[in-house]
């Protein structure tokens, strides 16, 4: 009987020994009295005979793990990771069955481990990869729901910061205004708290996610991108203070989302310079009139609340047909592009400036009554003639009607137009070259004339 056993043992551990990366057997004290090959993890297996089987038991966070050496029951395929003798770790899938007496009594464990590491890093892998698919998809589910690019960008972010757990999400213009980086978009918790921090680890020249802690704690993740082009901009993301640091499978999940950002980013310049071409004159820049007028309408409200005057201003070019017959279109454009020049260097940046069509302009001054606004009229018509292309015998000047607004007191946009075009066309008809102040409806009177009269100013 003990010669059939004996036997019985060999032919099994012949056997495992083939089908297994490790086959081993335990006594009733847990130690192994059994273990193939003669290397096992790159432990020589001489050296672990009789020693007890959990030394090879890897420990997380400190705790042993699962240990497929003692077990009451039979059981198959049970994962558990175990010490390599350089100190790495590795997951063996065990089958395993205890050993018992004649009275049933357990006195060891017989089983074999196959090598799963490869395979369970390809499952986890896989199953990141396809987490952060799923996320991907969910965030361009968000966005393709949203038609502005700021709206867009709130969704792609509020789903990134929800997806990794983060507190706070933002998106850096890393150029921002020449001086200093700029926050473009936002998600979440205050980024000041983490500013510092945040650019620091954008600045350092990387192409690759980074993150560090910040002074009072929070883990701060930094992905930086670069379009190619010069432009450069970085998402960054945070946990409170406390919280976990970022692993691998986040660290790539936000490194996808940079991608999307750039596309969202892209989009919204698109956007804008639709918006812009929509507002302006493509030959001179300036407003168009549908651009203008919306902003007067705009500031006249808020100059009625402020109690201020704003002036409308038309400018008429005169002599353009005659430039336009002699020297060609091209001339006749070179002369708009710089009677705009000059229209936008006399008045102050606030104020607004606009070609309405042809060769009819419009500014508008907040807070100038029409002695400011002859003024720049007196200006703007002795320096217009030097502006006259070399050879063109049309001398170019400009018909300027000026029509104040007081606050609060009714006037509608549409008669404060009318008043100025009917100033400017009177200026023109006086002889053109010069300008002429529109009287007032209900303000103070208009120019130096006390009895209200519209004033002509210029001379030819």
């Amino acid at each position: 009987m003990a010669l059939a056993m004996l036997q019985s043992r060999q032919r099994w551990r012949d056997l495992a020994t083939m089908a297994a990366d490790m086959a081993f057997e335990t006594d009733a004290r847990h130690r192994f009295a059994f273990i193939h090959p003669e290397t096992v993890l790159g432990w020589p297996a001489a050296t672990l005979l009789g020693q007890p089987a959990d030394i090879l038991v890897a420990r997380t966070d400190g705790e042993p793990g699962a240990n497929p050496f003692q077990v009451a029951s039979p059981v198959r395929r049970r994962r558990a990771w175990l010490r390599r003798a350089d100190g790495a770790c590795v997951c063996l899938a065990f089958s395993v069955a205890p050993l018992f007496d004649a009275a049933g009594n357990v006195i060891g464990s017989r089983g074999i481990g196959q090598d799963m590491t490869a395979q369970d890093h390809h499952d986890a892998s896989l199953a990141a990869a396809l987490r952060r698919g799923e996320v991907v998809d969910h965030i361009l589910w968000r966005m393709r729901h949203e038609v502005m690019a700021p709206r867009m960008m709130q969704a792609a972010l509020h789903s990134l910061a929800t997806a990794v757990g983060a507190a706070g999400c933002v998106v850096v213009d890393m150029i921002g205004d020449g001086i200093s980086p700029q926050v473009l978009h936002a998600f979440g918790a205050d980024f000041g708290r983490v500013r510092h921090t945040a650019l620091t680890l954008l600045e350092s020249g990387g192409h690759v996610p980074v993150q560090a802690q910040a002074p009072e704690g929070e883990r701060v993740l930094a992905c930086p991108s670069d379009d190619g082009l010069g432009a450069q901009a970085g998402i960054v993301l945070w946990r409170e203070a406390g919280g976990r640091p970022w692993d691998a499978d986040e660290m790539m999940l936000a490194t996808s989302a940079v991608g999307i950002v750039r596309v969202i980013l892209d989009h919204e310049a698109i956007q804008h310079e639709m918006a812009r071409q929509a507002r302006t004159d493509p030959l001179t820049a300036l407003l168009n009139r549908r651009a203008f007028l919306d902003e007067i309408g705009r500031r006249m409200e808020r100059l009625d609340r402020e109690n201020l005057p704003g002036t409308l201003i038309f400018v008429d070019l005169d002599q353009f047909k005659a430039l336009n017959d002699e020297a060609g279109h091209d001339a006749g454009d070179a002369a708009l592009v710089a009677a705009a020049r000059l229209l936008r260097e006399t008045v102050r940046p606030s104020d607004l400036v606009a070609r309405l069509g042809g060769d009819e302009f419009a500014l508008w001054l907040d807070g100038a009554d029409s002695f400011a606004a002859a003024e720049r009229a007196e200006a703007l018509r002795l320096a217009m003639p030097a502006l006259t292309p070399a050879g063109a015998s049309a001398r170019l000047g400009l018909s300027i009607g000026i029509a104040t607004r007081w606050p609060n007191r009714g006037e509608d946009i549409d008669n404060l137009i009318h008043r100025a075009d009917q100033a400017m066309y009177q200026a023109k008809r006086a002889g053109r070259g010069r300008w002429r102040v529109a009287s007032d409806e209900g303000g103070p009177a208009a120019g130096p004339n006390a009895d209200g009269r519209a004033p002509l100013g210029g001379h030819p």
